[in-house]
């Protein structure tokens, strides 16, 4: 047998086969091909075989054997100690594999009313694209009525939205509760009146939102237009929030807008806050979902991760800021 390397290591490293290697690290290992064969399951022919390839394909005689002598060469021993590193870095395939997640893909669909703001949505897609970056979202703003109806018909599996009562075949848990305060724009009569006090309303016109009827999903906002005898007009009305804002800011009517969409407003002297201080009533946005839609792995996966930033968090105290 040649007493030389191959001149191409690099070709030898690409076309060395793994089972001669390991074969030759069981004959080691048992002290004899007889051994080896049978911890192999093969025959002492098929395993003599492989060594004399291996020795062959390397260019250096591994073991000397014959005339009962086994032996490992200077080579051998160089041979054995890495093949059997590599042959321990192999084994540990599996529990490396088993200690890391398998990357998430996929899309997530949420079906949303206009202006939620809370950090339990804001910091669940951050902390949710940072854990799984090749997930997709598609965010689309509708009105309440919508965002039921298409979780209803599963043309998405996760909505925020109102809620009124129960929807029937949907599961909802209170993201967040806002407080509705009344407001008057800049250009209003009552922008610049000192000392308001809840009378000087009753007789004003109103801007409000389309849902804001007795049985409507803002219905605590005609509840209370009602309880306090307020008789102006609804003059203005929108299914969008930023439409209603636009209407207050404008001065057709005094409306209600969530606090905290309206302190900006009111720092820059867009808005004025009106009685009463304790404002005109809660709202809750709850997160709805339909079990029986068929969602992604990653909607599921995004809806527990969003639900338990808020599990331990008593509904009063989920507040947007």
């Amino acid at each position: 047998m040649p007493n030389h390397l191959p001149t191409d290591p690099e070709r030898l490293g690409r076309e060395l086969d793994w089972n001669l290697l390991r074969t030759f690290m069981m004959v080691v290992q048992e002290g004899s091909i007889t051994n080896a064969a049978l911890r192999l399951c093969l025959t002492q022919p098929a395993v003599s075989l492989a060594l004399k390839r291996l020795e062959q394909r390397l260019g250096r005689r591994l073991i000397e054997r014959g005339g009962g002598k086994f032996e490992l060469t200077d080579a051998g021993r160089s041979i054995y100690r890495e093949v059997r590193d590599i042959y321990g870095s192999i084994t540990r395939f599996g529990s490396l594999v088993s200690g890391t997640r398998e990357e998430m893909s996929g899309h997530v669909r949420l079906l949303m009313i206009s202006r939620v703001q809370t950090r339990y949505l804001d910091q669940a897609m951050q902390e949710f694209h940072q854990m799984h970056p090749q997930v997709t979202f598609r965010v689309e703003v509708m009105a309440t009525a919508d965002v039921h109806v298409g979780l209803q018909q599963k043309m998405g599996s996760l909505g925020i939205c109102l809620m009124r009562s129960p929807v029937p075949g949907l599961e909802a848990e209170v993201l967040v509760r806002q407080t509705y305060r009344l407001y008057c724009g800049a250009p209003h009569p009552l922008f610049a009146r000192p000392g308001l006090r809840i009378a000087d309303l009753r007789q004003e016109n109103f801007v409000s939102f389309v849902s804001d009827q007795i049985d409507g999903m803002l219905s605590p906002l005609a509840l209370f237009r009602a309880r306090e005898g307020f008789a102006g007009r609804v003059i203005a009305s929108s299914s969008n929030l930023d439409e209603v804002r636009r209407m207050i800011v404008c001065g057709l009517g005094i409306g209600p807008l969530p606090e905290h969409i309206a302190a900006a407003d009111v720092a820059a002297g867009l808005l004025r806050e009106l009685p009463p201080a304790d404002g005109v009533a809660p709202v809750d946005i709850f997160v709805a979902w339909n079990p029986a839609a068929r969602a992604t792995q990653a909607e599921i996966a995004f809806r527990r991760h969003l639900l338990s930033k808020i599990e331990h968090i008593p509904i009063p105290e989920r507040l947007p800021g």
